[in-house]
């Protein structure tokens, strides 16, 4: 097996840096080394078979972005990253691990759908890659399959408290599947927005001749999130589930999700760089139709409600536990412009697999979150919380060489013209400036990303059978 010696490098985890050197045998690391080691007499720069040189760097765990929907058929289109493109711009990103949604729609099988997904990411993908599956419709078939997920490596599901004739549940199906959660030992994640209210709140501002990106956002109050996710939790609460809440993006659920953490219960909650840097206001609110490009749900939130500085806060107090990105990308031509005169039509997706490590880094930067926060929300929780610690999100003997090298002296621009590789006509960052940059990226000891160019190859990525959540209390 090939080795690999990183050296010269600053080691970051979750609670700490210190400088150390790497040693990677084939796929997994070796060991963590004292700049100077010696290991049974050799030298490892010079006996290794490759070496890196890591000075002036900081060497953290491979990103885990566990939220994506890569293929997703959704509004009457598809998301336009497929596995092979998607995979490859998280790899450009410092992104090492994804996790995507298998669907079961209503009138479908679960493991008709969870089969589907494994077609259509068996050989494309760059990196690693696990599912969860979502559960759209909640009958005698879907509640019998939840009890055999966790044998295929699937511990998590979905459900949506929004999209009525979508994806929708109903607040008995809900019950009904957290009971059988309880029981498997699956963690329920949850879109929680109230989707038939907000469905009045649209044909209402429709009929009023609002139809502009805009009101995508005012249609999505921030009361409607910060009801459903009470109602998520106070169900979760009633049948003993542990409860994560995707997408977070009002300060109010925010505040429901701490005081059930605070009263001792497994509620957890992610939110995404979107919900941290952008407003109804500057992004939606763009003259004309521009701001279709941020069309998202849950929805960006008024800056001058300080949403976003509150996302910032909850990283820092551990009210919210880890930053993914919802990655579900639609061009502007044609996908995002089949809402034309219709904000309700307007496929719901952001594109951001690729900069999610570069966007939270600058929060580094900013003296929003610390280096080790940094580690943590990107890549040791999302291990934890979706069955993955001990191979990924952490830099130990053991674990998967799962390696980022990233320079805090580079520099990175965000544009459809600069650092831009997922398969879309537009950046939702166009014009963002990163003080870092990723320098170096390693997949299972494989070099996929070096000297700004992508050695990577489709396949190279492996399924992942996940275990079980890490992070209870």
């Amino acid at each position: 097996m090939t080795t690999t010696f990183i050296h010269g490098g600053t080691v970051v985890s979750a609670t700490g840096k210190h400088r150390a050197d790497v040693l990677i045998d084939g796929e997994t690391i070796a060991a963590v080394l004292d700049p100077n080691s010696v290991l049974l007499g050799h030298d490892l720069k010079e006996s290794a078979d490759q070496a890196i040189d890591a000075t002036g760097m900081y060497v953290v765990p491979g990103g885990i972005d566990a939220h994506t929907h890569m293929e997703m058929p959704f509004g009457g289109t598809t998301a336009a990253d497929t596995f092979e493109t998607g995979t490859r711009a998280a790899a450009w990103g410092g992104t090492t691990t994804i996790i995507d949604f298998a669907i079961q729609r209503y009138g479908e099988r679960v493991f008709d759908g969870l089969e589907a997904w494994h077609n259509k990411a068996r050989g494309e993908c760059a990196i690693d890659y696990g599912f969860h599956q979502i559960i759209g419709e909640v009958n005698v078939d879907s509640l019998q399959a939840m009890e055999r997920l966790p044998d295929e490596g699937v511990s998590s599901y979905k459900m949506f408290m929004a999209y009525p004739g979508v994806f929708y549940s109903d607040d008995a199906q809900i019950y009904q599947a957290m009971r059988k959660a309880a029981d498997t030992g699956l963690l329920t994640m949850m879109h929680a927005e109230n989707g038939p209210a907000i469905d009045a709140m649209v044909a209402e501002l429709l009929a009023q001749g609002k139809t502009d990106p805009y009101y995508h956002g005012v249609a999505r109050a921030w009361q409607m999130e910060e009801e459903a996710t009470h109602r998520a939790i106070m169900l979760a609460n009633l049948t003993g589930a542990p409860l994560y809440v995707v997408h977070v993006s009002a300060k109010q659920a925010v505040h429901q999700l701490a005081a059930a953490r605070d009263g001792g219960h497994n509620v957890f909650g992610e939110t995404c760089p979107q919900y941290l840097y952008l407003s109804l206001e500057d992004q939606l609110g763009a003259p004309g139709f521009e701001g279709a490009k941020w069309v998202c749900s849950t929805p960006l939130r008024s800056k001058h409600e300080h949403h976003q500085d509150h996302m910032w806060q909850a990283l820092r107090t551990n009210d919210i536990q880890m930053v993914s990105t919802d990655h579900c990308p639609f061009c502007f031509k044609e996908q995002k412009e089949l809402g034309l005169g219709d904000f309700s039509k307007i496929p719901n997706g952001i594109g951001s697999v690729e900069h999610r490590m570069d966007l939270m880094y600058q929060g580094v930067v900013n003296g929003n979150i610390s280096l080790e926060r940094w580690v943590e929300i990107t890549a040791t929780t999302p291990a934890r919380m979706f069955g993955l610690y001990g191979k990924k999100g952490v830099i130990a003997p053991g674990a998967d060489a799962d390696i980022v090298l990233y320079n805090p002296n580079g520099h990175t621009k965000i544009g459809i013209n600069d650092t831009h590789h997922m398969n879309m006509d537009h950046s939702a960052w166009e014009g963002f400036e990163i003080q870092g940059h990723v320098d170096t990226v390693l997949s299972r000891g494989r070099v996929l990303i070096r000297d700004n160019e992508y050695v990577g190859s489709k396949g190279h990525g492996n399924y992942l059978h996940r275990g079980a959540c890490q992070y209870l209390i």
